[in-house]
């Protein structure tokens, strides 16, 4: 060994005689970027300190935005009846909306229950087989014996188009990202601001522009359940196998024929998962969206959480569940047999395309039967009542789990733990940090992983945050996100990474993260703040509950994604499953892992005004006193700035595409 150290270190002088050091110092750009940033902080700190002292944001570089945003209030307040813009467009607009919601529900209406769970049951079976026609009989038998099925028609109306309307915009938007680098750069902040910005922030604006109804709750729905189509569409666009869009450009391939034959189908499952994370999506938002004249489910669900009632609110939930389920299952199902060749197996009515007008027809006489035979709606004497039960469980919980456990503690424990050595640490470091260092580990972090557009993006986001004059709840709120994104990311990647590795565990895993994505957060709620009191600890758990599927599903999905060849190369190498898995899938499946962040991120500052509700302060509960009382400007205020956290911290955890190739190369 010491024989071969002279020539190597005679290799690393530069052929002018420059110390090798220095020129794999200059090579290394991390640490190039990092000198920059120490000579900027050196340069500017001190000037900057002396001008505005303290750690907290200066006074006098805050700009008070409530003046224009109270005048633009009161402008649509007066034009909404008499302006062009309202009635000739928005107004089209709403009554559209309103027209194809109805039609859906009349239709519902007039099949009945008969009708409904037949044809479901049989549309089910057509397109993903017996045992999801039995999930989707139960799902609906169910739902009716639970007393709610005219709630269920209702959302399920409101779903239809909702779903059908955000997965058309998610297409298009997905669509125009993946074929251009310069609209994905430029859609990317847009998705996230539809995404991150919390839906109590903009329901007051909606509300103002559209009135209570339906179709403020119908654009609420799209506004937040299409980004993940978008976002999955652009995915699989972009990722599609390099080798085969050369083979079909070589066959003289119009861009055209391009997309349709090879691009839309290589992107298949990651359009699936698009679906299946819009559809999970808008039915998570079915809650909120009738604090704003949706009927249905979630209005159910809110008026019995007003009251305390967990049984009632888990009886219109569980609905709401059963929905996403058979929606998911059925979709899924449907596309992976688009273009391949129909099934042979089950009841002759069901082969081929002919069977669309049996189930047509044995959906009608079902429906006519339940009509003649006066049972258009539920009946009454067939339902059976689960809220004394469930409540008596939720007290039971309370009663023995609370405190009190021996060695291990109670779960009101656990939240003090976990607020007082994680939270409050983190809170405390981030508000006792001048308001200059933080920009300046904002721009450090985005600048090692992106470029200087990525750091200067980053930084002005938390500069807008400073000048709106929410500071100190920004970094409350921040410090919460911060903790409840790492439990998620190590739940989520783990889960994900042993559900990739077992497809049993993956059919498992499967309904599970179904419940946990599509159970309204207002259902959980109260018992977890039964269980871990009010605070900002109920707060981070129920930010990790629903931003755990996601993380799950995507990382599972990229893991299983890689190229088998490779998994196969490295398995004949003698390589061990660990070896294989941190070697070849975790690396290859680097983009999916990208943007299993980059939804924990988003999802997890999704529900901090859910924490708002149950005492986790900050931005979340400004945006819930911002819409309770009407104010735009302190509600709008503070969604803002949570756009801005989640611009900020998707810069620093998604490297860009030119950083990408870089180190690829």
């Amino acid at each position: 060994m010491s024989v071969t150290a002279p020539p190597t270190t005679a290799g690393a002088l530069g052929a002018a005689g420059k110390p090798g050091a220095l020129q794999a110092l200059l090579r290394r750009r991390g640490l190039a970027k990092l000198l920059l940033l120490v000579v900027a902080a050196a340069v500017l700190i001190p000037v900057v300190a002396s001008r505005w002292p303290g750690a907290a944001w200066p006074s006098a570089l805050t700009v008070d935005v409530s003046g224009p945003l109270d005048h633009a209030s009161n402008w649509i307040i007066d034009n909404r009846d008499s302006h062009w813009l309202f009635v000739y467009v928005l107004g089209h607009l709403s009554n559209a909306v309103v027209l194809s919601v109805r039609a859906v529900y009349l239709v519902l209406l007039g099949l009945g229950w008969a009708g409904v769970t037949a044809g479901v049951t049989l549309l089910a079976w057509r397109v993903a087989g017996p045992r999801i026609a039995a999930t989707a009989l139960v799902s609906f038998l169910v739902s009716g014996a639970l007393g709610m099925w005219v709630p269920t028609m209702q959302t399920l109306a409101l779903m239809i188009v909702a779903v059908l309307a955000s997965v058309a915009v998610g297409a298009v938007l997905g669509l125009a990202a993946g074929l251009s680098p310069r609209l994905f750069k430029i859609l990317r902040p847009v998705l996230d601001t539809m995404q991150v910005l919390p839906a109590f922030a903009y329901l007051l604006p909606v509300v103002m522009i559209f009135g209570i109804g339906v179709p403020a709750a119908l654009l609420a729905t799209v506004v937040y359940a299409a980004p993940p189509m978008a976002r999955l569409t652009a995915l699989g666009l972009r990722g599609a196998d390099a080798g085969v869009l050369e083979a079909v450009s070589s066959l003289g391939a119009t861009g055209r024929q391009r997309l349709l034959t090879a691009r839309l189908p290589l992107a298949r499952k990651e359009l699936l998962l698009g679906v299946n994370q819009t559809i999970m999506m808008a039915l998570s938002m079915a809650v909120i969206a009738s604090m704003i004249g949706a009927a249905g489910l979630g209005d159910r669900v809110y008026q019995a959480l007003a009251s305390v009632d967990v049984g009632t609110a888990l009886a219109a939930a569980v609905p709401i569940v059963l929905l996403a389920i058979v929606m998911d299952r059925t979709t899924a199902a449907a596309g992976e047999k688009l273009g391949a060749a129909p099934a042979a197996t089950g009841p002759r009515l069901l082969r081929g395309w002919y069977a669309w007008a049996g189930i047509a027809v044995v959906t009608a006489v079902v429906a006519l039967a339940g009509r003649l035979a006066g049972s258009g709606s539920w009946p009454a004497g067939a339902t059976v009542a689960i809220a004394r039960p469930v409540n008596d469980a939720k007290e039971w919980m309370v009663d023995h789990l609370y405190s009190g456990i021996p060695v291990v503690g109670g779960t009101a424990d656990w939240a003090a733990h976990f607020t007082n050595w994680v939270l409050n640490p983190l809170r405390d470091g981030l508000t006792a940090l001048p308001w200059y260092g933080v920009l300046l580990i904002v721009a450090a972090l985005a600048w090692l992983i992106g470029t200087w557009r990525t750091a200067l993006t980053a930084v002005l986001a938390m500069a807008a945050i400073g000048v709106l004059g929410v500071w100190n709840p920004s970094m409350d709120t921040l410090s919460q996100v911060l903790a409840a994104l790492v439990v998620t990311l190590v739940l989520g990647i783990g889960v994900g990474v042993l559900a990739s590795g077992s497809e049993r565990f993956e059919k498992i895993l499967r309904p599970v993260l179904d419940v946990m994505q599509t159970m309204p957060q207002f259902v959980y709620l109260i018992p977890v703040v039964a269980l871990f009191a009010v605070g900002r600890a109920p707060a981070a758990a129920a930010a990790v509950v629903y931003a755990l599927p996601a993380v799950i599903r995507i990382t599972t999905q990229g893991l299983r994604q890689v190229d088998p060849g490779a998994m196969e190369s490295a398995r004949s190498l003698g390589a061990t499953r660990w070896q294989t898995l941190r070697q070849v899938q975790l690396p290859l499946a680097r983009p999916a892992l990208l943007l299993a962040v980059n939804q924990g991120v988003v999802l997890v500052l999704a529900v901090v005004i859910i924490g708002g509700l149950v005492g986790g302060g900050a931005l979340g509960y400004d945006v819930v006193t911002g819409l309770a009382r009407g104010d735009l400007a302190l509600g709008l205020v503070a969604g803002i700035a949570i756009v801005c956290l989640g611009l900020m911290l998707d810069r620093v955890t998604q490297p860009t595409e030119r950083r990408t190739a870089g180190k690829g190369a």
